[in-house]
């Protein structure tokens, strides 16, 4: 079977004679799928009204566990950001009554950023449909294909964190 990505790499083998088929095969359809997936996580988000970062906001509280709350300062950090744009984030998803901030009972300089239950849902609807759309495209593998790739791309992650 043949995709658009052999007639990429048989092009550019004709104008680089090192170029490694392989790697440059491999590093495409990975830019491919990953482009592929973020496309249609966007679309399942839009069917409830949210943006990708929104969603990214509700999960790094999901993903702390209950009670589903942290500081800013440590969603800032999860998610890779500034402190002051995750404070438009957080204004947003407040606003929408998704996210509620309050003052640490222990420390009331501290601020905390809960999951609502309307954000749990809104969560928990939107994972649903996100893991869906994995599954449909990873299920057109065999299990032992999905576990061999699986094992490949790990060795993968492993070496590029390596180098970081």
């Amino acid at each position: 079977m043949k995709d658009f990505v052999d007639t990429h790499v048989d092009l550019w083998a004709g104008e680089l004679a090192d170029l490694d088929r392989d790697v440059e095969g491999i590093t495409v359809r990975l830019q491919v799928l990953t482009r592929y997936l973020e496309r249609r996580r966007e679309a399942v988000l839009a069917t409830y009204g949210l943006q990708l970062w929104e969603f990214k906001t509700l999960h790094m509280l999901r993903r702390g566990g209950p009670p589903y709350r942290a500081t800013p300062g440590q969603l800032a950090r999860q998610l890779g950001m500034s402190p002051a744009a995750l404070t438009n984030r957080l204004d947003a998803l407040e606003r929408r009554g998704y996210v509620e901030r309050t003052h640490d009972r222990d420390d009331r300089r501290k601020v905390m950023a809960t999951l609502t239950r309307a954000g749990s849902e809104l969560w928990e609807r939107g994972i649903g449909d996100i893991l869906r759309v994995e599954n449909e495209l990873i299920h057109q593998l065999p299990t032992a294909g999905r576990t061999q790739l699986n094992d490949l791309l790990r060795r993968l992650v492993v070496a590029s964190a390596e180098d970081s």
